[in-house]
């Protein structure tokens, strides 16, 4: 039996794809980590034992610097949220989620909005680089600007996420060939794309590894599992940082609170007004519920 360090690199069917020593692995987690809960993740850092005449196991996991459950990925530095500029139109507030979710657990959002040679992104594209995050139009088609999106991957564990439809799989494609991952086309009749992407998998690519995800069609504003509670929310829009503890009222949620310096910044136009839109969304679900009442709340 030999140990050795590695990272899941996907994870199907009870069985988890270990790349260590320069080798892809099938190994068994051991039953332990069942009881104890945790369920093993595309980017664990993990020991195996190597055994010829017997399955290979996950003897051990790193402690995680992150962790999402939807994308379900662990210890990345960097989350791309892909949405296409149209066919489908953005879903600005599931977006807003997502930057919010990465901003609260230490990771940095980017965003990148497709298909810009069927239609202009800069509207959305001057959002968010307007709120302090990193944002690209790009074209898997034309290739246009995907050498700006390869550059920000080196040296990261990066996860990509993106709802079916937008063009997620064509931008990996266009960012490494060798990839080969499928791609599905919109539906016309459902008016949705089919699911091409199954599982969680990390892909060697610029000096690092991205991740390839099942989209957030499923990623709720109501899942529990993932909610920032009302004092964490405001932090985890950023361009909000420069005037929290400024407001009139020590319990302002800056939502349409009298004296609230971000309601002020939003009507100066220093503060986007649909970001604020989203988080008064997210507030007005957080605000009522307390931390006991949650099932499996983990920050």
């Amino acid at each position: 039996m030999n140990k050795l360090n590695g990272i899941i690199i996907k994870g199907i069917g009870g069985f988890y794809y270990v790349e260590a020593a320069g080798e892809i692995y099938e190994c068994k987690a051991r039953g332990l980590f069942r009881k104890e809960g945790i369920k093993p993740l595309a980017g664990d850092r993990v020991v195996i034992s190597v055994n010829e005449k017997a399955e290979n196991t996950i003897e051990s996991i790193a402690e995680r610097n992150s962790e999402f459950l939807r994308p379900p990925v662990a210890n990345i530095d960097r989350l791309f949220i892909v949405s296409s500029v149209c066919d489908p139109a953005p879903s600005l507030l599931i977006i807003d989620r997502l930057t919010a979710l990465a901003f609260h657990k230490g990771i940095e959002p980017i965003v990148v909005f497709t298909k810009n040679d069927l239609q202009s992104a800069d509207e959305y594209v001057e959002i968010y680089k307007k709120a302090g995050i990193k944002s690209f139009s790009v074209s898997s088609e034309t290739g246009e600007n995907v050498e700006l999106i390869l550059q920000e991957l080196n040296g990261h564990i990066s996860a990509f996420c993106g709802n079916t439809g937008v063009g997620k799989s064509s931008l990996l494609n266009a960012l490494d060939p060798s990839l080969s991952l499928e791609t599905g086309e919109i539906s016309n009749k459902l008016g949705r794309g089919r699911h091409t992407t199954r599982h969680s998998e990390l892909f060697a690519v610029a000096d690092g590894y991205v991740a390839d995800t099942p989209g957030f069609s499923s990623f709720d504003v109501d899942d529990e599992n993932e909610l920032i509670m009302k004092d964490d929310l405001p932090y985890s829009f950023i361009e909000f940082r420069d005037y929290l503890g400024e407001c009139k009222f020590t319990t302002c949620l800056h939502m349409k609170d009298k004296g609230c310096r971000i309601v002020e910044a939003v009507e100066n136009g220093d503060i986007p007004k649909s970001r604020h839109e989203s988080y008064c969304a997210m507030m007005e679900k957080a605000k009522n519920i307390k931390e006991w009442e949650l099932k499996s709340y983990k920050k």
